[in-house]
């Protein structure tokens, strides 16, 4: 009972914060979105060019370094990897490109829901579909295989990485691309998003936040514990849009995103799956390689490469809609995931041995 009040305390918070971060200036119904930061990111460090995307997000520093933080504190940190690193690396990339079909993170999609965007519900439902594909593939003994213990200073990488990153934010570095208009130029002060980074980092990293984890166990053990945590972020950032103002009901006419249901759906189905696969979402990878899991911090290294693909190659969707690009990439990622599913089951393991 104490951790299910632990959880549900760290949803409020991620809710009440994500309102206030639009408030002090993130993009609408986007106070977080790992998937749109970590385009953001990957834009500022000039990996594509959309100029409406482009800047250093504090926020995902934030996540990482409160993740690291307690730890260390803790004595939790422990480095490890080895896990089939390039399947996980294709895995993340293939995770951001349904993630920007659907123009947003699992975290974002509760949020735009909470916001009054209808189309959040095709997302959630191909979410959830995917999430299922993944559980058949579980239950058919799949497995990226086991990781090992690696020297410490492989852990600290990542984490020092996202240090690095904040340096040259604050100090302006001239080699960084900033945007002018769009999304990329509505930002949190530095130090706010910071601030919400890092309390986000914390609470994730106490209480294991997932939504993957939630949906996952609600299919295999009816378990509510991780989902009670997105329940909360939904009502309390649903009660902080009404009261703030920013609550809008319908399906046309909401912030950064578009209204094609299918392809919110099916954008979201490919996120679901790829993300069970590698054994958490976009932010939950975000936290463990903040602990140390070098294997997470691979298939975030994925996600940002496949954001620079998405946007170079003009997959990416936008107000107007999918492209003809971004629906081909979809259709082939899905069939990638299924490849990797069935290659990394019991049944095609034991087959290779035979």
């Amino acid at each position: 009972m104490k951790e299910k009040r632990s959880i549900i305390f760290a949803g409020a918070v991620v809710g009440i914060l994500s309102v206030l971060l639009v408030y002090f200036g993130n993009p609408t119904n986007m106070g977080f979105c790992i998937a749109c930061f970590l385009r953001d990111i990957a834009g500022g460090i000039g990996l594509h060019r959309a100029g409406v995307v482009q800047y250093i997000r504090p926020e995902v520093i934030g996540l990482v370094l409160g993740a690291f933080i307690v730890s260390i504190k803790n004595k939790e940190f422990k480095t490890n990897g080895g896990s089939s690193p390039f399947t996980r690396f294709v895995l993340g990339a293939v995770v951001m490109i349904g993630a920007l079909m659907f123009l947003g993170c699992p975290l974002r999609m509760v949020l735009r829901l909470a916001g009054g965007d209808l189309n959040a519900l095709l997302g959630i439902g191909g979410y959830a579909v995917g999430i299922y594909f993944g559980v058949l593939f579980l239950n058919k003994g799949f497995s990226l295989k086991r990781s090992y213990k690696m020297p410490s200073i492989e852990g600290y990488i990542f984490p020092g990485i996202n240090i690095g990153l904040l340096i040259l934010l604050i100090s302006g570095a001239g080699f960084l691309f900033f945007s002018n208009e769009g999304p990329g130029s509505m930002h949190a002060p530095i130090w706010i998003s910071l601030g919400a980074g890092l309390i986000v980092g914390w609470l994730a990293q106490r209480t294991r936040l997932c939504m993957v984890g939630g949906i996952r166990d609600m299919i295999l053990f009816r378990d509510s514990h991780l989902i009670s945590g997105f329940v909360a972020i939904l009502i309390f950032a649903f009660a902080g849009n009404v009261f703030m103002g920013y609550f809008n009901l319908g399906f046309v006419d909401q912030p950064i995103a578009h209204s094609d249901g299918l392809w919110n759906f099916m954008g979201m189905l490919l996120a679901g799956w790829g993300s069970v696969l590698l054994g958490g979402c976009p932010m939950r990878q975000l936290i463990l390689a903040g602990e140390g899991n070098t294997d997470s911090a691979v298939s975030v290294i994925g996600m940002v490469a496949g954001a620079a693909i998405a946007h170079n190659f003009g997959l990416a969707s936008s107000g107007a809609g999918p492209t003809v690009n971004g629906q081909i990439a979809v259709m082939i990622s899905l069939v990638l995931v299924a490849i990797i599913s069935a290659a990394n089951s019991e049944f095609a393991t034991k087959r290779a041995e035979a």
